[in-house]
């Protein structure tokens, strides 16, 4: 979805399946907010912006999920680094400046021109306050991965440990998942699992698991970027996830266990 000053872009489709795209141009400013649902927004991205900067308007954009985000590296030469040429696409309409949020990785920081970033840290320091308003302080952290243990524990600012997934790089399919931090600090307490991007929530189902094995109490997720797919996964059916958290920068659903932070 693409809106323009805050209103939302009318994407229509000629009968060839062309897009039709008419918008008359604001006065003073054009703040482009994109809320990535599929490539094809791409084209209407640059169209859009290069309508707008014909009439000399400067054009920020705020893309607060970055797209093939996770495509950051290749292993063989089957593998096509589309976080690059997607960087390339963005870079060709010069922007005055591309807001995002939590970058997946400091690829996309380097390969995106005029960046601006947001962390995620309001957002996380709202979920422990509610969390431990309701349990004490009875909380530890959980980081599924050493990156976002590197990420998100200076602005989390409690004891926490950290594990590690095995994945096939080619099928995707889970191989594994297993603690390999300290796991004296997990039993008997509450615990907040941390990432910056989930699909279809295996990794934080499988970190759950491994963590309710250890004692753990209650086990909730944050997540900066979650994807629609997590409705039709066993992270929100199962009981060992008692409430996730994200924002809206990429998510539109709706689900009893899951609380959205809206951005602006």
């Amino acid at each position: 979805m693409l809106k323009l000053n805050g209103q939302k872009v009318e994407l229509r489709s000629f009968l060839d399946g062309t897009l039709c795209l008419r918008q008359a141009p604001p006065a003073k400013y054009a703040n482009i907010d994109w809320r990535y649902e599929n490539d094809g927004e791409l084209f209407a991205l640059y169209s859009l912006t290069r309508h707008l900067q014909k009439f000399g308007l400067k054009v920020n954009l705020f893309m607060p999920y970055i797209p093939h985000a996770r495509m950051d590296r290749v292993k063989n030469d089957e593998d096509v680094l589309t976080l690059k040429y997607f960087a390339e696409c963005i870079n060709t309409m010069s922007f005055n400046k591309v807001r995002v949020l939590d970058p997946h990785s400091s690829v996309s920081e380097a390969l995106i021109n005029n960046i601006v970033i947001d962390n995620p840290n309001e957002y996380i320091h709202s979920v422990i306050s509610e969390i431990t308003s309701e349990n004490d302080d009875n909380l530890m952290v959980f980081y599924p991965d050493v990156g976002a243990m590197k990420r998100y524990s200076d602005a989390a600012k409690l004891p926490y440990t950290f594990g590690v997934k095995n994945r096939d790089w080619k099928t995707g399919q889970y191989l594994g998942f297993k603690i390999i931090g300290d796991q004296s600090l997990i039993g008997g307490k509450n615990v907040l699992i941390i990432d910056d991007i989930c699909s279809k929530g295996d990794t934080v189902l499988h970190a759950a698991k491994a963590l309710k094995a250890c004692g753990a109490k209650d086990i909730y997720f944050f997540v900066t970027h979650c994807e629609n797919t997590i409705l039709k996964n066993k992270v929100l059916t199962s009981e060992f996830i008692k409430k996730v958290y994200t924002t809206d920068s990429i998510f539109n659903g709706e689900h009893e266990k899951i609380e959205i932070f809206k951005l602006s």
